[in-house]
């Protein structure tokens, strides 16, 4: 299998001329990506990056994130992709966690990024992507500039093929967030099989909204470079203008997680909601009460997958339309359900999903600086997922929920442990405690318990709005 770097290169000579990625009212070809890409990683080296550096991504979905990420994949620096909606402490960990010697960021995140870096050394360049914005003593210059700055002919030299594409740091449990080491190959994968969940053949259109920040948006740019289809790419999902989006693009896949499914299905009907282009909807979480009222109603066929960071993306794809099922294991990765003594239980029986990989390289490499939590995670070659499960006699696979103490809230991992630890600051706190509740809309909602100082009574409109002041928005409780 082509390495990133290889397929990109393929695709600006053989597609040239063709689209690969529409934003609003503008269209990149593959020829005009290969070129940009060249030019971005070929500027980057220009201000003093090599190969093995890490560079902190802070961009909202763009063209210009593509070929970041793109850029970063050529050249063998290791990106850390960030949330945009991260600030203060959450933002912080990050930055020093990693170690990264850039970032590149949208303008419009300076505040808070700029905050963030007050004291960490360790950044040395910070590129913004619009009006430069000064950041203490740490260099700064323009994105564009960057471009400009590089020729437009490949790299001089390829990475080596085990080299680090991203540390991607996930919530989910009651620690502070894991910085997932992913190379190469995980992320070829993941865009193959999405491309096979998604049913994606010539003439199709990715409609893509979810973060690039995340590796459920990050993987279609590889869907789109392996299928040679191109992605309609959002800035952000609207249930309200979704259906007007996708038929400006004549979009024929769309992605679902967290929460999306029912978003839209809340919308007022419409005489002409089955009058859309797309075909298939894939991702992860379809309600079992929604999944054949939504097909009916839009005129689509739902394809659940399960899946996380640290296993390439997907573990399970359903393309029988099994209702309730995340599908069959991949032929790649093994999947087993073990009760809490580690064991197989039988069909039928909960228990925690394990993967294990049948093709080497597709499992993460591990948890940056944490390699107390990666040996848990990471035993005797199976994934621990922290996820429950069952597998029926016909090997069906269902995802039951989570079985460590975590939450996910509006498709986001979210870490009770972050919660607390920004609660607990707060001068009326003396202790506190974070749990998920159930939500109409799908996944959870953030539940806070407080226990106040002696002789305070918090305002528990006080409590949100400290929580906003430090929290991303889908953090506060």
């Amino acid at each position: 299998m082509e390495s990133i770097r290889e397929l990109v290169e393929r695709r600006g000579r053989e597609e040239r001329g063709s689209p690969f990625c529409f934003f609003e009212d503008t269209c990149l070809t593959f020829g005009d990506l290969d070129q940009r890409v060249n030019r971005l990683a070929n500027g980057l080296t220009t201000f003093g990056l090599v190969p093995g550096d890490r560079l902190a991504v802070m961009l909202a979905n763009h063209p210009d994130h593509v070929c970041t990420f793109l850029a970063l994949a050529k050249l063998g620096i290791t990106q850390v992709p960030i949330n945009i909606h991260l600030k203060d402490f959450g933002l912080g960990y990050l930055l020093e966690h990693s170690e990264a010697r850039a970032v590149v960021a949208d303008s419009r995140f300076a505040p808070q990024l700029v905050a963030a870096l007050a004291g960490r050394t360790s950044v040395e360049l910070v590129v913004w992507r619009g009006a430069p914005t000064p950041a203490g003593a740490v260099r700064t210059v323009s994105f564009d500039d960057v471009v400009a700055a590089g020729a437009p002919e490949p790299p001089w030299a390829a990475p080596p093929s085990d080299h680090l594409v991203s540390i991607t740091y996930t919530s989910g449990t009651t620690g502070p967030p894991k910085g997932v080491m992913l190379g190469d190959k995980p992320y070829r994968m993941a865009g193959r099989v999405a491309g096979q969940a998604a049913e994606v053949r010539l003439g199709d259109v990715m409609l893509t909204w979810e973060p690039l920040y995340h590796i459920g948006g990050s993987q279609v740019i590889l869907t789109c470079l392996q299928y040679r289809v191109p992605m309609a790419l959002l800035e952000r999902f609207s249930a309200s203008t979704f259906w007007a989006q996708a038929r400006r693009y004549r979009a024929t896949q769309m992605h679902y997680l967290g929460g999306v499914l029912g978003l839209l299905f809340k919308q007022p009907p419409r005489p002409d909601d089955a009058d859309n282009p797309v075909r298939i909807a894939w991702g992860g979480g379809a309600p079992d009460h929604l999944w054949e009222p939504f097909e009916r109603r839009f005129g689509v066929r739902i394809r659940e997958v399960y899946g996380m960071t640290e296993a390439a993306s997907f573990t399970t794809i359903n393309l029988e339309g099994r209702v309730g099922s995340v599908g069959r294991p991949v032929p790649h990765f093994e999947v087993r359900i073990a009760g809490d003594d580690g064991r197989p239980v039988g069909p039928g029986e909960r228990g925690e999903i394990l993967v294990r990989e049948r093709e080497p390289g597709l499992l993460m490499r591990g948890y940056f600086k944490d390699p107390e939590r990666t040996a848990d995670a990471l035993r005797d070659g199976w994934l621990h997922t922290g996820d429950l499960g069952m597998v029926g006699a016909d090997g069906f696979v269902y995802f039951l929920g989570r079985r460590k103490d975590s939450l996910r809230r509006r498709g986001e991992n979210v870490s009770a442990w972050e919660i607390e630890r920004v609660v607990s600051m707060h001068e009326s706190v003396e202790e506190c405690a974070v749990v998920g509740v159930p939500s109409d809309l799908g996944d959870e909602d953030v539940k806070l318990f407080v226990k106040p100082v002696a002789g305070h009574r918090p305002d528990p409109l006080d409590l949100i709005r400290w929580c906003e002041l430090h929290l991303a928005y889908f953090q506060v409780p």
